[in-house]
């Protein structure tokens, strides 16, 4: 060190603050952007089984937004009490995820017949279903899975009943 280079300043911390606050800021948007980017999807589902846990069967199909070719009386035989599904008396949305090369989001919900939803009794988690349900991101529309997707996404397509192969086209 030489005499003329005692006195200077020390360098800036700047630099250093600005990088700090930038990748801290990124940071928090990531998280934000994580933890909200399905939650109308998630919201339209949420919906639709506090209507099924209701008893609303009505109101749940309207939700649904159902092709033509799946009546009320289809519905019914997959969501109402007697259903494949039914019955809904308490449910937890456990994720919601957007499969590659879709305009859906498939929200996994568990479903149980107990009310309030099983946490602790193993009897009546075992009685707890896993279901995948398909929600159009233009529309807000329910619907099951295709069949090429269910197999990605471990969903079960409800049985297939006579006269419903149309229900659920390849």
């Amino acid at each position: 060190m030489t005499l003329l280079e005692a006195n200077q300043p020390p360098p800036s911390k700047t630099p250093r603050y600005v990088f700090l606050g930038v990748v801290v800021l990124l940071a928090i948007a990531l998280f934000v952007w994580h933890t909200v980017r399905y939650k109308a999807e998630e919201k339209t589902v949420d919906t639709f089984f506090t209507a099924l846990s209701a008893g609303n069967m009505q109101q749940a199909y309207q939700l649904w937004k159902a092709m033509p070719s799946y009546s009320f009386q289809d519905f019914q035989q997959d969501w109402g009490p007697d259903g494949y599904y039914g019955p809904v008396k308490s449910f937890q949305i456990d994720s919601a995820f957007a499969p590659k090369k879709s305009n859906s989001i498939a929200v996994r919900v568990l479903i149980s017949p107990y009310q309030p939803f099983p946490k602790n009794d193993p009897a009546q988690q075992n009685k707890t279903k896993e279901i995948i349900i398909w929600v159009d991101r233009n529309t807000q529309s329910l619907s099951f899975p295709p069949p090429a997707m269910s197999r990605l996404i471990r969903a079960t397509p409800p049985p297939a009943l006579p006269g419903s192969a149309s229900r659920f086209p390849a």
